[in-house]
């Protein structure tokens, strides 16, 4: 099938790729120039793994292409996926302005024959028909200019737009995105047109059908079809629902802490119960990213908006904006006085397996002690080999943990990357001035660390 993709963000750019790699053929658009020029060589502007690997494989087979034109892009799409930013605005709503943007330049550039505009943003409850109308309103606008400038029968455009608007959100983890897409739990289409979702369905049907699955005799993906409203809340519903998971198991830490009890054997017990699960029940310091904050916040205002109060998730917010200041409270247990000490931050980005520093809680935590006083260094195995370190204040990034740890009064590690588990930290240890770590994931083993040398001081444990 012919595909256009507009944006090529995390979300954007692998479903391009992904798409490609089963088969179809894909345009992916942005109008970013330079961004452009970088996928066109196959290099991926975003680090997420795997992604590079698919992205040159369908180069070389012709699969994908990458391109400013949004018209030649609508031009060539049977299905027209929009997959721009909706970031969050300063009381808490989605900013649609890229995808109204993205709807009339398609609406602009709609020339007959049947398509299926797919909003893949994750955009706020009811932008299903929304959408619809700017598209509308963008192919209107096209043909009022084409009637000003006396174009002849031959130019006009159809009376008739023959379009149908899709929600198909998606949920793809950060750092495993490439892998979520071609082993995901469910699929999901919103639509009204039967015609539309029938073509959703060709789409993603080896998908569906694992032949690119890491387990290729799996059952088949679950496939669920509803109503536009219905498939955006569901995507703002899963998020919502993970993120007061994780505030849940931070709040009982916190507990734990109190009381003498360990919070990952809470979590491994509870987590037993087939009801419960034991996926999101890792204690720490706090989700951050791109997802979660947005997503909860913009829940929490369609809820305003309609005259309801979600008070359990504003209450996971509160929990978790909370739980960010846990690793400095800790450190001033062990420190007292952080003014004139030097730590050390193990890990920036707000997951493992990504470079996106989005609302991490690593920033927080800089923030929070530059204004205490404290000099902060930090080692991160993607942003301290990149660019993106010079556009930090107030930390310095050091290019190797051993680095990282000379001079320090202590250690925090805010990011569970795979890498930290095999770290020297009896060196480590020796080189710092205190060897004190505050396991901000409950990632390293206790033990181990106190046999290097360490005072361990970890989350509810």
């Amino acid at each position: 099938m012919r595909v256009c993709v507009i944006g090529t963000g995390y979300v954007g750019l692998v479903t391009g790729a992904c798409l490609a790699h089963i088969g179809h053929d894909v345009v992916c658009i942005d109008n970013n120039e330079e961004k452009v020029k970088i996928m066109k060589a196959g290099q991926s502007p975003i680090f997420e793994p795997g992604l590079s690997e698919i992205m040159q494989s369908a180069i070389q087979s012709g699969r994908i292409e990458f391109s400013t034109d949004i018209a030649a892009g609508v031009a060539h799409g049977e299905i027209l996926f929009i997959a721009v930013g909706t970031p969050p605005l300063p009381n808490g709503e989605s900013d649609t302005r890229y995808v109204e943007a993205v709807a009339r330049s398609i609406g602009a550039n709609l020339n007959g024959g049947y398509k299926v505009i797919v909003n893949k943003s994750t955009v706020p409850i009811g932008s299903g028909d929304w959408v619809r109308m700017i598209v509308l309103d963008g192919l209107a606008e096209r043909q009022k200019q084409l009637v000003t400038a006396g174009s002849g029968p031959a130019e006009r455009l159809p009376e008739v737009a023959d379009f149908d608007v899709v929600s198909n959100p998606e949920f793809l983890r950060e750092g495993s995105a490439v892998y979520d897409t071609f082993n995901p739990d469910r699929i999901v289409h919103g639509g009204n047109s039967p015609r539309a979702v029938a073509l959703m369905k060709q789409l993603y049907a080896p998908i569906v059908e694992r032949q690119f699955a890491e387990d290729k005799t799996a059952a088949p993906v679950a496939v669920l079809a509803t109503d536009l409203s219905s498939a955006e809340m569901i995507k703002y519903a899963a998020n919502a629902f993970l993120a007061t998971k994780i505030s849940f198991i931070n709040e009982v830490a916190n507990i734990c802490d109190r009381v003498g009890a360990d919070v990952t054997q809470v979590a491994k017990g509870i987590g037993l119960d087939s009801r419960i699960g034991s996926k999101f029940l890792n204690a720490g310091i706090g989700w951050g990213g791109s997802c979660f904050p947005k997503d909860v916040s913009a829940l929490i205002h369609t809820a305003d908006d309609y005259g309801y109060e979600a008070q359990l998730l504003k209450a996971a917010v509160s929990v978790n904006e909370r739980q960010r200041l846990i690793a400095l409270e800790k450190l001033q247990q062990a420190l007292k006085i952080l003014k004139g000490k030097t730590v050390g931050l193990l890990g920036l980005t707000f997951k493992p397996d990504t470079d996106d520093l989005r609302d991490a809680p690593a920033l927080n935590l800089i923030e929070q002690l530059n204004r205490l006083g404290a000099k902060v260094k930090a080692y991160d195995p993607i942003v301290s080999q990149t660019g993106m370190r010079h556009g930090l204040s107030g930390v310095l990034v050091e290019t190797d943990a051993e680095r990282l740890a000379d001079g320090c009064d202590a250690l925090v590690l805010v990011t569970e990357w795979q890498q930290f588990i095999t770290l020297d930290y009896n060196k480590m240890a020796k080189l710092m001035s205190h060897p004190v770590i505050i396991d901000g994931r409950n990632f390293l083993n206790p033990q181990d660390m106190e046999k290097a040398g360490f005072q361990y001081i970890g989350v509810g444990r």
